[in-house]
């Protein structure tokens, strides 16, 4: 049966002597907690399990991601620390919010967005924590310093301790304009690390025409090879999914089409995929798009070849459904989305013992106010759900 645990309103006095001690104050309450003013929601929230088991939660509180620590499963957490010593504007959205991750070397990393003065630009910025804690000034990922879109990132670490972060860039874009010629969309850059993500090597763009609001999605595959998953703009206009393998110097080895919906749309809807390989090596991969006519979240399984090939796609849940994830743990493969039912923003899922072949539906939870976009994570062979709500904060639901 699913638990689902809350932030505590005693952490409200932790938080400010946590800000306090990096120098500044926050601008409104913590995320969860009930405020006065109508404020955007910006409930963006990623989470992980560390090696001994404790939950991390990076949030935006302020000018600053806070990093909040739970060694009960979310039941009680200890005062959150800020990530960012000095303030900076934090990007939170759902499609775009900042990102967990552990480097093979036991360093903690912390990426997220840094908005710039222009409507839509952005740096990407990412900062470390040797010891799990104490995190070093953060560094800017990318050498471009224009103030245009570098948004959108996406984190990756793999065995041999590199770290690999792939973003939505519009330098191409602004470069097509200055010689007044025509462009798609955004493109895909991303820069790599050698060092556990102490410094990045100069970036690369891994494609043209991608979809300019959309979040990216990674996982190694069953070789090891990264891979990056996004919505792409197919001529002229249909917005499908491309997938890259990455080969050791971080250059695309391949970009291969990894949808065939054919949505045709000259807009970005902000609903980006999800993608795992599992124990079996099976692509699993959950997205967005409209087909024949109806919006729907869709599964399928990419097959690899000179042609991807989409195995077994169906719909998922219902036609409201929005922002699905998937993870997979101790053979069992999840999914889980957020659905409104005219009343409230319900919390599903769907679980499959054998590889995605048949699934069982969850329920839940539900909440009446604002919500993020559900994340899954895992603990060994254990698989949870983690949801932050307006009106619950911190909700983290085990899987059965």
């Amino acid at each position: 049966m699913a638990k689902s645990v809350s932030i505590s309103r005693l952490l409200a006095a932790g938080l400010l002597l946590a800000l306090a001690g990096a120098g500044a104050l926050a601008a409104d309450g913590m995320p969860g907690m009930a405020k006065a003013k109508a404020a955007k929601q910006e409930l963006g929230a990623s989470a992980i399990f560390t090696p001994d088991g404790s939950l991390l939660v990076a949030a935006k509180q302020g000018e600053h991601v806070m990093l909040y620590r739970s060694r009960d499963e979310g039941q009680n957490w200890s005062a959150p620390a800020a990530v960012n010593a000095r303030p900076e504007p934090i990007s939170a959205d759902g499609e775009n919010r900042p990102k967990l991750a552990f480097a093979a070397d036991g360093g903690l990393l912390v990426s997220w967005t840094r908005p710039l003065g222009k409507p839509y630009s952005g740096a990407i910025r990412l900062a470390r924590a040797d010891d799990g804690q104490n995190f070093a000034a953060p560094l800017t990922v990318h050498k471009d310093p224009a103030e245009i879109t570098h948004r959108f990132e996406s984190l990756l670490t793999t065995p041999d301790n590199k770290v690999i972060v792939a973003w939505i860039d519009k330098r191409d874009l602004e470069a097509a304009k200055a010689g007044k010629s025509t462009y798609r969309g955004a493109a895909i850059y991303s820069a790599v690390s050698t060092d556990g993500g102490r410094s990045f090597q100069a970036e690369r763009k891994l494609a043209d025409h991608s979809c300019e609001c959309c979040r990216i999605t990674s996982a190694l595959d069953h070789d090891g090879t990264p891979l990056f998953m996004w919505r792409h703009v197919y001529a002229p206009n249909e917005r499908d999914h491309a997938l890259a393998r990455l080969a050791a110097d971080g250059t695309p080895a391949s970009v291969q089409r990894a949808t065939f919906d054919r949505w045709k749309v000259d807009g970005c809807p902000h609903h980006g995929p999800s993608l795992v390989v599992d124990e079996a090596g099976v692509r699993h991969a959950v997205w967005f798009n409209q087909k024949d006519g109806e919006g729907r979240v869709f599964y399928g399984r990419l097959l690899p070849g000179a042609e991807i090939r989409v195995e077994a796609q169906r719909p998922v849940g219902g036609p409201r459904a929005a922002h699905a994830d998937l993870a997979t743990a101790g053979g069992k493969l999840a999914i889980v989305w957020k659905e409104f039912d005219g009343e409230r923003t319900q919390l599903r899922g769907l679980l499959s013992g054998d590889g995605g072949q048949r699934f069982d539906e969850l329920q839940l939870a539900a909440t009446e106010g604002a919500s993020d976009q559900p994340r899954l994570i895992q603990r060994q062979d254990k698989l949870y759900a983690f949801w932050h709500t307006e009106k619950e904060g911190f909700r983290v639901l085990v899987l059965p």
